[in-house]
């Protein structure tokens, strides 16, 4: 199944293309639509099976005499969604995302305690929590309260579209759904899934003083870029706080 080519219908019968979709009568837009969803879900399931293939391609050329050495190189290296929040690239741990959803209108919420809730917002007919990590962290992001990114332009490169990430507390130890419910935030662009050599790792530099640094586990340089890694145990506790 996930090698099956993904129908993007949005760009052919969709509202980026002739507009000829008979579901567009029920759900308006395609990022309403659950075939879009889907869509969404299936780029991480790829990427993350991807990954997978490429490590047991590799054990297969393997001689024995370095096969041992093989699994020392991938107990070394692991696996991060990395994303981006205004000028930030951030990582968090494959594990924990549920899904890569389309961005979709935020729903407020009255007498909310803290700025970074936004609402509530409906993914897959469920109402989950929407946060705000630009607004923990203090980073200026290019997606407002109301879930859209204005001037956004046809033809973009799909990792440059803002979406919605969906993560689950517990899915970096297996225990999804023991430790609450999903939570969701925007982002201003998703690049995907990636692996990182724990060689690479180094401190979070001292004179970084965003609240985004002080949630990291260490930082990593990858395409010319500084990724913060964060911690995800840490993340939750955040943001469980101010959802109380």
């Amino acid at each position: 199944m996930l090698d099956t080519p993904i129908d993007d219908c949005w760009n052919r019968i969709g509202v980026r293309g002739d507009g000829s979709c008979p579901r567009l009568a029920g759900y308006i837009h395609c990022r309403n639509c659950p075939v879009h969803d889907a869509a969404a879900a299936r780029v991480l399931d790829r990427d993350q099976a991807a990954d997978s293939s490429i490590e047991r391609e590799g054990m297969h050329r393997l001689t024995a005499q370095s096969l041992s050495e093989y699994a020392a190189g991938q107990a070394d290296t692991t696996s991060w969604l990395v994303f981006r929040i205004g000028d930030e690239w951030l990582g968090l741990p494959t594990a924990i995302f549920q899904q890569v959803a389309q961005l979709r209108p935020i729903h407020s919420l009255p007498h909310r305690r803290h700025r970074a809730v936004l609402g509530v917002v409906n993914v897959r007919g469920t109402l989950l929590v929407c946060a705000s990590l630009a607004r923990l962290f203090g980073i200026a992001s290019e997606v407002g309260q109301n879930g859209r990114r204005p001037g956004t332009q046809q033809g973009v490169d799909a990792r440059d579209l803002a979406r919605l990430l969906v993560v689950e507390p517990g899915g970096e130890q297996g225990q999804r759904g023991d430790l609450g419910n999903p939570i969701v935030f925007p982002v201003d662009a998703v690049d995907g899934v990636h692996r990182f050599a724990r060689v690479d790792f180094q401190a979070v530099p001292a004179t970084v003083a965003s609240m985004s640094a002080s949630h990291a586990v260490a930082v990593t340089v990858w395409k010319g870029v500084t990724v913060g890694l964060l911690d995800a145990a840490k993340l939750f506790e955040t943001l469980n706080r101010s959802l109380t």
